[in-house]
Order: structure tokens, then C-alpha cells, then sequence
């Protein structure tokens, strides 16, 4: 699977979730990246494409709030905590196994879409992949 293809996979997967009650609402994603704006401009192209494949278009029935630690990987908990402030609804953490885990520990309520490289068990982000409990999901 190409990555383009699993970016999108996860847009439409996080559009997806327990989102789907709350239509009268505009939906609040919270994008987490370590990586900067400019280095993650395909990955946010696919993401947006995947919501929109799903009915989610951003400034209709969707915001988005970005958040960057472009390499600064201490800030990633701040920046966190910022989407939680902001009471986002789905917190997509990108740009690495640091985002993840940021979020992981940041809240255990809001559901976390994330994306990786590696094995997210043996990685300690989820129990297993068919049931990875708690609020993490690939």
C-alpha cells in the first residue's frame, strides 16, 4: 500500500468514527504533527481529500486546527494540550510514533487516529490492532 493511499485510508477513517451523531455540529479534528507545514503539505492534501470523500469538507461541517512542533519534539504535549483546550472532537497525530505518544499522554478521552512507520504494539501505543483499547486507533 502506498503511503499516499493509507493517508487517505486514515482521513477517512478518522471522518468516519463515532463523528457521525454530531452532523448538526461542525465536527473539530485536531491535527497533530512533529513535522512542519511545508514538509507535511502532501500529507494534509490527503488527508482533506479523504474527509471530503466522506462528506467532511473543512469550513462547511469541519474545522481543522493544525498544530506544528516542526522538529521540536518537546513542544509535541504543549501542543497537544492546546487541541484539548480547543475541545477538538478526534485528534489526528501525524508525522511519527513522537506525535502519538504525545497524545496518548495527554488524554485518554478524545479518540487519537495516528499513523506510523513501525509496529504500534510492540511500539507500546495499543494492546493489540483488532482490539487496540483505550482511545488510540490506527
Amino acid at each position: 500500500m502506498r503511503r499516499r493511499d493509507f493517508i487517505t485510508l486514515l482521513g477517512c477513517a478518522s471522518a468516519s468514527w463515532p463523528l457521525l451523531a454530531r452532523e448538526q455540529q461542525p465536527v473539530r479534528i485536531g491535527f497533530l504533527s512533529s513535522r512542519s507545514p511545508d514538509e507535511s503539505e502532501s500529507v494534509v492534501s490527503a488527508f482533506r481529500k479523504g474527509l471530503f470523500s466522506v462528506g467532511y469538507i473543512e469550513g462547511r461541517n469541519t474545522t481543522i486546527e493544525f498544530r506544528w512542533a516542526e522538529g521540536q519534539y518537546d513542544k509535541l504535549p504543549t501542543l497537544a494540550m492546546e487541541l484539548i483546550d480547543r475541545r477538538v472532537d478526534i485528534i489526528a497525530a501525524t508525522g511519527d510514533i513522537v506525535s502519538a505518544r504525545a497524545a496518548k499522554s495527554t488524554t485518554s478521552n478524545i479518540p487519537v487516529v495516528f499513523v506510523i512507520g513501525g509496529d504500534p504494539v510492540r511500539l507500546g501505543l495499543v494492546a493489540s490492532l483488532n482490539r487496540p483499547e483505550g482511545n488510540l486507533t490506527v
